[in-house]
């Protein structure tokens, strides 16, 4: 296919797509996303050879959000039946780190509910960042703390943060119709603080919502403008008891098909299989490895995810490598693009859903962590076209006393 054999070409000398390209690669059929896939696989070999990246959620503050993101089970006026607990103390924060760290994961995801930050909340994140790197010196760390003000993202990277994750989520165009609390331009502002700071930017996007595939084309062209090192494509998971519960708009070749335009758009960012690919992919989920060259371990933030273990498996299984320590992570130019910023790292040894929307102090009426333990899950009904029944809320690891999925 000419399309393919052009976006290959491209990928490997970086250079973009045009819009039209990216919208043709959404337009393939499914008889041929197994070509697709090969091709974009090609880019993603070239970059990143055959590794795949680990990445470790803490949900550091679950739940009782005031923002109105429709996605969010933590939002404002959610129904789902998600463990809901104010902020871990540092050493809980670390311990949960350390389960991620033993299963493999190179990077540890730090993500609290709310708005954003509070000077106080970023005092305590910084004790938490202090209390996993003195056990786990190599590890990066990635916060995840919704809306940014003056000075903070400095202030993170001083701690000890090498990262920061805010999400676009979807086009600016209907940006509006999922949240209305806070704008699409809010969370670009983010990203550039963090970029200013000295920071490796995160930022990606959650397809499934009921937007377009120019919608989608749209984000990755902005994701892409914006530049950020990793770009994490969460596929919607619809919980019970959010506006969008009973959004089942994703097939697993479509899934394909939106990580191949990801990885042709941004061909040597780290591209992260996030939230929503074991509930959406299914058994197709080793295919995305040609395509992602990292992946988050274990459980999401208020859902379950794949056994630890059966990540590895799959990883091996499929030919690929868990990426070590002491390995790079993004290729060289972009690696010392990143050092000359500041960060001091390109991905390894201390430099990341799809982490987190938000973060603020939790309201006076929070749930303290273990009030939530053993709390009963509802199971959702499945209704016709709808994998409802593999959504199981998360009842085990940050904010339990069970023992965490790694």
């Amino acid at each position: 296919m000419d399309l393919l054999n052009t976006l290959v070409d491209k990928g490997l000398r970086r250079e973009s797509p045009t819009r039209e390209e990216a919208l043709a690669v959404l337009a393939t059929s499914d008889d041929e996303v197994l070509d697709v896939v090969a091709a974009a696989g090609k880019v993603r070999r070239a970059w990143f050879g055959r590794r795949v990246k680990l990445n470790y959620l803490v949900n550091l503050k679950s739940g009782l959000c005031p923002e109105d993101c429709s996605y969010c089970s933590q939002r404002l006026g959610s129904k789902s039946e998600i463990l809901k607990y104010t902020w871990l103390k540092p050493e809980q924060a670390a311990a949960a780190a350390g389960a991620g760290v033993a299963g493999g994961a190179k990077r540890v995801c730090l993500v609290a509910s709310g708005r954003g930050p509070t000077d106080r909340d970023v005092d305590r994140v910084s004790q938490t960042i202090a209390a996993i790197k003195e056990e786990h010196q190599d590890v990066e760390i990635c916060a995840c703390l919704g809306l940014l003000s003056d000075g903070q993202a400095e202030r993170l990277k001083d701690a000890g943060a090498n990262a920061y994750n805010h999400n676009l989520n979807t086009s600016e165009a209907t940006y509006g119709d999922i949240t209305t609390t806070h704008t699409y331009a809010d969370r670009v502002s983010t990203v550039q603080q963090a970029q200013a700071a000295g920071m490796s930017a995160c930022s990606g996007l959650i397809a499934g919502m009921g937007e377009s595939d120019e919608d989608l084309v749209d984000v990755v062209f902005s994701l892409r403008d914006l530049d950020p090192d990793s770009v994490p494509v969460n596929f919607l998971i619809p919980i019970e008891g959010t506006p969008l519960a009973g959004d089942w708009n994703l097939t697993p070749q479509r899934c394909l098909r939106i990580l191949a335009m990801v990885r042709f758009v941004c061909p040597d960012v780290e591209v992260r299989l996030a939230g929503g690919r074991e509930i959406h992919l299914r058994t197709l989920q080793p295919l995305a490895l040609n395509l992602a060259n990292s992946i988050f371990l274990g459980d999401y933030l208020t859902t379950e995810g794949q056994a630890g273990k059966d990540d590895l498996a799959m990883i091996a299984d499929a030919g690929f490598e868990v990426e070590g320590t002491d390995t790079t992570t993004l290729p060289k130019h972009r690696a010392d693009a990143l050092a000359a910023a500041g960060s001091g790292c390109g991905g390894h040894g201390g430099e990341g859903g799809g982490c987190g929307p938000c973060g603020d102090t939790a309201p006076a009426d929070a749930v303290p962590a273990q009030a939530a333990v053993g709390a009963t899950v509802s199971t959702p009904a499945a209704t016709e076209g709808s994998h409802a029944d593999l959504v199981s809320v998360r009842r085990r690891g940050a904010g339990t006393d069970l023992p965490p999925n790694a």
